[in-house]
Order: C-alpha cells, then structure tokens, then sequence
C-alpha cells in the first residue's frame, strides 16, 4: 500500500470512530462547462448506505459536493462526477485536482452518456503526460469484496457497446477511474427512477462498492 493510501486509511480509520455527528462523507464534483454534474441526485446517497451495510463504514448518507477548483477537495478520499455534456477546466482548476490526485486523492468518472468528448481533453489538461488505459479485468478494482472477472458490468445500453473501465495511473498508482458505457451512477439511483432491474441494480450497487474499497484500502 503507498504512503498516500496510508496517509487516507488512517484519516478513513479515525473519521469512522470520532463523533458520528460528522462521519466521512462521499463528495459528488461540482465542475463548470454546462454539464449537468447534477444529474443522478439520488446515487450517493444509496452507495452511501450500500457500502455501510456491506463494507462497515460509517459514511453519511448526505453527500457533499465540491468544487473542483476548491481546497475543500482535500478534504475528500473518493470524488465522484458524473453527467452528460460538457466540463471544462480552467488552468486553476486543472492544477488544483492535479495536486489532489497526487496527494492521495481519488476521482471516479461515470460517463452518464455525452461526456466522453469532454473527459479526454480534460484530464489530459490535468495530466498531459498520461493517456487512460483500459484496465485488464484481473485489475484489483473488480475483486474486492465484490467479484467481477469480466471486469465491469453492464448497467445501461446506451450506444450497445461493452462496458469499459478505464484510469490513470500516475506514479504506479490509480488516481482516476473511468467507467464508460455502462453507468453505474444511474443504477445508484433509487429504483423508480430509472427502473432498472434488481439484479442491474444490484451489479452496479457492488462495483461501486468496490470502488470505494479500492480506494480506501488500496490492493
């Protein structure tokens, strides 16, 4: 496990035990461009309470939302963005989530359908250097305490294309997650809203928690 990931499991550990009137909290990104970073109001909140009942955390089921030019980032192990149009970074804002990521932080990109063309160039203005991979299914990400050997699951049709996890990886270590073609944020959502069936629902509840256990606990 790096130093990073020790430095947030002992933040992690010490947020789980001191008073539960401010347990960690997961951090949905609030981003500029138009994009609708607004869009699954209903997905934390119930990833939240899926990883308290099979992970054992302790997290508030209310999100926070956070700027991504913002200090208040560094306050958060695990940020997650979502929507379906455009996102834009200003030079402030790339510098700003670059040192996030390298001091440990973790961002997780759910494309909820027409954000693709706007992640690349992004995270490439955060990362000039580093291209998104495809991750190979036997990644550590897809066997936490959820087993998924064919890597991601199918939530959404969308396009009909497979499912696909990309990340960066800087310095040997995953900062970023990428998960296109699937949308795992809208099967977060409560049931009703998007109808999708339990079993769906369920795959997508898992991967999440997944993720967050990548995250928090690292390999």
């Amino acid at each position: 496990m790096s130093f990073n990931k020790k430095i947030w499991l002992v933040f992690f550990l010490f947020a789980s035990t001191v008073a539960s009137a401010q347990p960690l909290k997961l951090a949905l990104l609030v981003y500029g461009g138009g994009g609708d970073w607004y869009a699954n109001p209903t997905s934390l909140k119930n990833l939240a309470i899926f990883c308290n009942q099979q992970l054992k955390t302790s997290f508030d089921t209310k999100e926070a939302q956070v700027e991504v030019g913002s200090p208040e980032l560094f306050n958060y192990p695990f940020v997650h963005m979502t929507g379906h149009g455009r996102w834009t970074l200003t030079d402030a804002e790339a510098q700003n989530l670059r040192k996030y990521l390298e001091a440990g932080g973790f961002l997780h990109i759910d494309d909820n359908y027409g954000l693709d063309e706007y992640v690349r160039p992004a995270l490439k203005k955060v990362f000039p250097e580093l291209s998104l991979v495809e991750l190979p299914f036997s990644h550590p990400i897809y066997h936490q305490k959820f087993n998924f050997p064919n890597g991601i699951p199918k939530i959404h049709e969308h396009d009909n294309k497979p499912p696909k996890g990309f990340g960066l990886i800087y310095k040997g270590r995953l900062v970023c997650f990428y998960s296109v073609e699937t949308d795992l944020g809208d099967g977060w959502e409560d049931p009703e809203v998007h109808q999708d069936n339990p079993e769906k629902r369920k795959q997508a509840l898992q991967m999440g928690a997944n993720i967050i256990q990548y995250v928090l606990m690292g390999e």
